[in-house]
């Protein structure tokens, strides 16, 4: 019995020797083999800044208007920012515009000049063209003045330019009248009427790429 059993040990020993020796022969007879490579992450690419630019129109002018006894006067200072990924509309806009008309009085009484100041909310700008829109923020307080209404309902309006180059005819100015709250942002009818004084400086946004 003590013989069978000695006997058994000894087969075990003797296998598990040689299952180790096998193992050690593999790994010396591969010497060359490299051991795998990590997999390096994939990089990551920054975001690219979006390019940014800022337009702006600045000046006075006096523009024609049909009716004798009439003065109309616009003055801006208004800019505008842009970015390669809204280069139509700005993503912001600051400044004021005024809007003034001065009506002479029959009789040699003094005249009245109705005038209003614009907070600016939109300027767009394209070649030798500007559009600005905003709304009122204080205005003349005159007899049966048409801006206190406007300025009670912060009103919108819009005022085109069209600022003429050397040789390139007079520079105009369009107004969109009051348009009540349905004006948006941005709109103003096309500049036709010529200016007959003073002038603008334009500052376009340049190319966004």
């Amino acid at each position: 019995m003590l013989r069978t059993a000695l006997r058994i040990t000894a087969l075990l020993a003797l296998a598990t020797g040689t299952t180790a020796a096998t193992h050690a022969a593999s790994a010396a007879e591969a010497p060359g083999k490299a051991p795998a490579k990590a997999v390096p992450a994939a990089a990551t690419t920054p975001a690219t800044p979006a390019t940014t630019t800022t337009a702006g129109i600045k000046g006075w002018a006096r523009m024609y208007f049909p009716a004798p006894g009439n003065d109309v006067q616009v003055s801006v200072d208004a800019h505008g920012t842009y970015t390669s990924m809204s280069p139509v509309f700005p993503t912001r806009a600051w400044g004021t515009f005024r809007i003034s008309h001065r009506i002479d009085q029959p009789d040699g009484r003094p005249p009245l000049t109705y005038w209003a100041d614009f907070k600016v909310d939109c300027l767009t700008t394209g070649g030798p063209t500007a559009t600005v829109t905003g709304t009122v923020v204080r205005a003349s307080d005159n007899p049966r003045d048409p801006w206190q209404d406007m300025l009670k309902d912060h009103v919108r309006m819009g005022v085109s330019f069209y600022v003429a180059g050397k040789d390139g005819g007079p520079s105009r100015i369009g107004l969109s009248g009051e348009a009540g709250r349905t004006l948006s942002k941005c709109m103003a009818p096309a500049a036709d009427a010529p200016v007959i004084k003073g002038g603008y400086r334009l500052k376009g946004k340049g190319p966004l790429h």
